[in-house]
């Protein structure tokens, strides 16, 4: 390559920076740039992030309503979830409504009409530049600098006056480990007392509580497994009974009495039948 005007690079010109750490105002930009999405967005449709139709979950992340109640109940959505939404949702931990709380979000118009969301104490826009908290259970949402002022003085939400604990105070979109490890011990106390992130009773825990108190199923000399039998023949039995005493036509009562007994004999007598063959075969 000679002789036509052109030149050959040489390695120092064509890498003229050489592979660096962001800086701190990259890296706080860019921090800026990903909470003012998650602001703006939802993560389950990516569609708009509707702030009058609004919840979240224990960790302060926003969705819109439709996108949760859609992903909670697929087969009443006239279209299918994409597999993207679906595995999305299954990270956030949502099991119901009650494991989120609807935001009440104030909205303020500025001088040239636009409309934003606001602190109702401070009067501060609410987003990416503010740090913003809300209240469980009625979900009034402030700034962090209002918030402050109100826990020291009175634990009651400013707004509607329901009085709320010092743990139920929801950091929104925060990226500070300390608080995530926050909200992680207070979801799991509420899961210890059976109740959800909205402090609304948790149904399942209920189910899950009575059985594991129910017996096990093997136990000393197969007692256990007597006791339950004896439970289930004094309950069919008393079902029987119950069968015929709920029938209001006394002709149709005595007839189904008479069936359940005949049936009840001869299965008394099938049982005896078995018992000589086996003693029989024994021999």
């Amino acid at each position: 390559m000679g002789n036509d005007g052109g030149s050959i690079p040489k390695r120092r010109e064509l890498v003229r920076e050489a592979a660096r750490l962001p800086t701190a105002s990259e890296l706080k930009a860019t921090a800026l740039e990903s909470l003012t999405h998650a602001w703006t967005t939802c993560p389950l449709s990516d569609a708009p992030l509707d702030l009058s139709n609004t919840v979240s979950d224990y960790r302060g992340r926003l969705y819109n309503y439709e996108s949760v109640l859609q992903c909670l109940m697929p087969s009443s959505s006239e279209t299918p979830i994409p597999e993207t939404q679906e595995a999305e949702f299954a990270r956030t931990g949502i099991k119901s409504l009650k494991d989120v709380v609807k935001l009440k979000v104030t909205t303020k118009k500025d001088e040239r009409g636009r409309e934003f969301a606001a602190c109702p104490v401070s009067m501060k826009e609410l987003g990416a530049a503010t740090k913003s908290m809300y209240v469980v259970p009625c979900g009034h949402v402030f700034a962090e600098v209002a918030m402050k002022e109100i826990s020291d003085t009175e634990k009651q939400c400013p707004e509607c006056s329901v009085p709320f604990e010092e743990r139920d105070v929801i950091p929104i979109l925060s990226t500070d480990e300390a608080e995530m490890d926050k909200l992680s011990k207070r979801i799991d106390n509420l899961r210890a007392l059976g109740l959800t992130h909205s402090l609304k009773k948790d149904k399942g825990a209920n189910k899950k509580k009575r059985k594991a108190e129910e017996p096990k199923e093997t136990g000393s000399g197969g007692e256990l497994h007597r006791e339950k039998d004896g439970n289930k023949t004094d309950k069919s039995r008393e079902d029987k009974s119950g069968i015929s005493s709920r029938i209001n036509n006394p002709m149709t009562a005595s007839l189904t009495a008479k069936v359940l007994a005949e049936q009840e004999e001869r299965t008394k007598r099938r049982k005896m039948m078995d018992g000589l063959k086996r003693s029989e075969a024994v021999r």
